[in-house]
């Protein structure tokens, strides 16, 4: 009995989509049709684009995913508070904040929104909830500046999601992406005042808006198969970055403001349902994937000397929105290279001393430094401030005698003052001093740098009006 051609056509139709969907999406064949100019370009520019995206996604892999890491917290959709201030043990996060326990929720609102309660809580204390998409994005906030204190109910929706705003919510945040980290931040006052913290983390709820709503849940999204993570080090050079890439990018709906970049990307097969593949590249191809990814290190390297160093560029302009950042992706990998998660500059401004007033790197092996503020010049803040101790080039933590990494408001009894009311810090490694110890920040025996925090910061400091004080080298 002769096939018809109907059949025949639709034989080759069902035989290519089962190609397709085994070897998962377009290969690698449009990287071999272009110039090895052209690919290392395209892949600069896509490293830059994708490193907060790849960094992101190690850390909530160890957060949320690898129960085996000493850095998990939860599974998915659910709370995990951690009821102290973060040390150099913690290690998954680069330049952590010490001030405020923190409590995390790693997100999937791929099959329905999720409803966040909060409790009230008192109005001098400062709390935040931090909302940050798989761009890595700060698309919203809940806490003291942004809603105020008096606690309630936020529902959280993907792109995806069409309901109407539910009876008892009082607020409807969306997000781009399809996976979102939320990250809780409760101000400790004093290391007496953890209790009072555990009960405010303790009231921290989350439920699934079925479950908020007393219905019956909806039909379950697929379980996700988590590819493993490149190493933080691992994913400065390897080709396989682009994988993981790949991967992530399948819960990030592609903006419209992207598709003609996402056009550009595919043809080194970068993008959602893409598969890269670096062994069916050319020599002469990968070489040059290879070079565009030194290449945006490169790039990397010399903003931070014209831009970060030189204090034109500031870390409060790295970090926000996608309308705020205006799809600037340098700004983005940068933000996440310095301090990946760090908050949208309205919530907390960020001057980094990297430097001192000569325009030396900072080294605690012999050298010492002081940081004066004159009298009614510290930090104006509606919240609180903060000087943080890293050490280089892990950008952690660092351990010392004290167990003191940080100087904030919330010391200042304790600091000695100048007889004009001024306060000098001493920044050294070695004790500057009975008389100058209760405000000293021991640095490393090494390079560093400091992280200043101005939480919930006044006009002056948005304006610029106030400015930091320089770090001065101690002859």
């Amino acid at each position: 009995m002769p096939i018809s051609r109907t059949k025949i056509s639709n034989f080759f139709l069902m035989a290519a989509v089962i190609l397709l969907v085994r070897i998962g999406g377009p290969s690698n064949a449009e990287a071999e049709q272009i110039s090895a100019g052209e690919a290392r370009a395209i892949a600069k520019e896509a490293y830059i684009y994708g490193f907060p995206i790849v960094d992101s996604y190690r850390i909530q892999y160890a957060y949320f995913v690898n129960q085996k890491s000493p850095e998990y917290k939860a599974s998915w959709n659910q709370i995990r508070s951690i009821p102290r201030v973060y040390t150099p043990d913690d290690k998954a996060v680069q330049t952590p904040n010490s001030d405020t326990p923190y409590s995390m929720i790693g997100m999937d609102l791929r099959s329905e929104p999720l409803v966040l309660t909060v409790p009230a809580i008192e109005t001098d204390r400062y709390f935040s909830i931090q909302l940050i998409d798989l761009y890595t994005f700060n698309f919203d906030y809940i806490g003291s500046r942004v809603t105020g204190n008096d606690g309630g109910n936020y529902l959280i929706a993907g792109p995806n999601w069409k309901g109407q705003v539910p009876a008892g919510v009082k607020k409807v945040i969306r997000s781009e992406t399809e996976l979102v980290l939320g990250v809780y931040r409760t101000q400790l006052m004093n290391p007496g005042d953890i209790e009072n913290v555990k009960k405010i983390q303790s009231n921290y709820k989350v439920q699934a808006l079925s479950s908020f709503l007393g219905q019956s849940s909806p039909t379950p999204a697929p379980a996700i198969q988590f590819v493993q993570p490149l190493t933080a080090e691992a994913q400065k050079s390897s080709l396989d970055f682009f994988k993981i890439l790949n991967f992530v990018l399948q819960f990030a709906p592609t903006h419209p403001s992207e598709k003609e970049l996402f056009q550009r990307f595919a043809k080194i097969s970068v993008g959602a349902g893409t598969s890269f593949n670096p062994e069916q590249l050319s020599p002469e191809i990968m070489k040059a994937i290879e070079q565009g990814i030194s290449d945006a290190w490169t790039t990397f390297a010399e903003f931070k000397k014209s831009e970060l160093d030189s204090g034109k560029t500031t870390s409060g302009e790295m970090f926000g929105t996608r309308e705020f950042l205006k799809n600037n992706y340098l700004y983005r990998m940068a933000g996440a290279v310095v301090g990946i998660f760090a908050n949208s500059r309205l919530e907390a401004m960020y001057p980094f001393y990297s430097v001192d007033s000569d325009g030396q790197a900072l080294d605690g092996t012999s050298n010492r430094y002081t940081l004066h503020f004159r009298p009614g010049e510290l930090p104006p803040v509606h919240a609180f401030w903060s000087i943080t101790m890293y050490e280089l080039p892990a950008s952690l933590l660092s351990a010392n005698s004290l167990n003191r990494y940080l100087l904030n408001s919330s010391m200042l009894p304790q600091f000695k003052r100048e007889p004009d009311g001024g306060l000098t810090f001493f920044i050294q490694h070695e004790s500057p001093g009975d008389e100058n110890e209760a405000n000293w920040l021991p640095t490393p025996k090494g390079p560093f740098f400091m992280a200043m925090r101005l939480y919930w910061p006044r006009e002056d400091a948005l304006s610029g009006k106030w400015v930091a004080p320089a770090l001065k080298r101690r002859q």
